[in-house]
């Protein structure tokens, strides 16, 4: 995979019409409170400027960006430019929500200069979308498809999610037909994960949902990489499938080859020089900590060196490209490890990397304890 040298830009937006009862990720679904987190977003860059490299990827993530009025993106996508350096070819992402897709949304979004749309249409089946409380319909998803084609958007990602309670191998490949029938330059497929504290963890610690077992998970993920594959895209990350090298995701590669990043907004993280530091989840302290002028960082960490061996072990177990065979030289047993895993058909070597398989992909997030002292 290319390997990328610029640091990454990530801003977290944190506002939702609705909020799904899967997600567990930092958003509130009152909007009154834009004005004072787009203050307080102005002031962390003020922390961060010269700090940084120039950056060339750039993603507004959330919550739900689109749902942020025009001039708004405007206003906030202005004083990125002005405090931070870009590369000219940029990769500028957004997340889109399909009902928030209308001629002037997608003209402010090109007025941006965005080229790269994440759609989170999660499943082109109405009752499924219904079960997940998404607030669009599949008629709306693929108007959304239709809009960015012909507004002229060069790249456009679907995050899709299988594993849903009843959902069948035939019923999730509907929706990957007609996902690609849109050609989509990516595709992103997650398993449903239910976390403690949502909705969703409510009702499955009341026994009301059951969880994917671990074979039927691996029976949908072997299916999703062998369709999707035959359809001509690359399984380049354990959730995530490209049509071709060029239309990659640049920002999230960043994160699997431990590219430093910088996040900005309530809960996000940021990396470099082998530290690592993340915000404050709390939309109110996260906007009333800046306004005191104080940083709204909520922890940092330093990696050791056997942390950054690991680490690099993990993400790098997530991605086609693999591991170099140089990091586990002179590590006492990492030899028979190695010729362990092979043997099980979980990694081969390919040149001087060892790169999972399939079946490695499906217990990537294990294999660096196999590693450790």
């Amino acid at each position: 995979m290319t390997e990328f040298a610029h640091p990454g830009l990530y801003v977290h937006v944190p506002f939702c019409k609705t909020k799904c009862p899967y997600c567990d990720f930092t958003s509130v679904t009152s909007l009154s409170s834009i004005p004072d987190w787009l203050e307080a977003i102005k002031k962390e860059m003020l922390l961060y400027r010269d700090r940084f490299s120039r950056f060339d990827s750039l993603y507004l993530g959330g919550g739900t960006p689109s749902l942020l009025p025009d001039r708004d993106l405007a206003d906030l996508h202005h004083h990125l430019r002005s405090h931070f350096p870009f590369s000219p070819d940029t990769e500028f992402t957004v997340e889109v929500n399909p009902d928030d897709i209308n001629s002037s949304k997608l003209a402010a979004l090109r007025d941006l200069g965005v080229n790269r749309i994440s759609l989170g249409v999660q499943s082109f089946d109405d009752q499924e979308l219904r079960f997940l409380k998404r607030r669009h319909t599949v008629d709306q998803a693929v108007k959304a498809l239709d809009g960015f084609k012909d507004a002229g958007f060069a790249k456009v990602g679907l995050d899709l999610m299988y594993g849903l309670p009843g959902q069948t191998e035939s019923r999730w490949l509907k929706t990957l037909e007609q996902a690609t029938s849109f050609n989509p330059e990516h595709i992103s497929c997650y398993q449903l994960t239910v976390e403690e504290r949502t909705p969703f963890g409510v009702l499955q610690a009341q026994g009301e949902m059951k969880p994917l077992d671990e074979e039927a998970g691996s029976a949908f993920f072997v299916l999703t990489s062998a369709f999707l594959e035959e359809k001509g895209y690359l399984h380049y990350e354990i959730s995530n499938f490209a049509r071709g090298e060029e239309n990659l995701c640049r920002h999230n590669l960043k994160y699997w080859q431990r590219v430093p990043y910088l996040g900005l907004g309530p809960s996000a993280h940021s990396y470099r020089d082998g530290s690592r530091w993340w915000n404050l989840r709390d939309l109110e302290g996260y906007c009333r900590v800046l306004a005191e002028g104080k940083p709204p960082v909520a922890g940092l960490e330093t990696l050791t060196p056997e942390q950054v061996y690991l680490e690099t072990i993990l993400l790098g177990f997530r991605t086609r490209d693999g591991v170099d065979r140089e990091i586990f030289r002179n590590r006492p047993g990492t030899e028979e490890v190695l010729r362990h895993l092979r043997q099980a058909e979980l990694v081969h070597n390919v040149g001087g990397r060892v790169v999972p398989t399939i079946k490695g992909f499906l217990v990537a997030d294990s294999l660096p304890l196999l590693f450790a002292n």
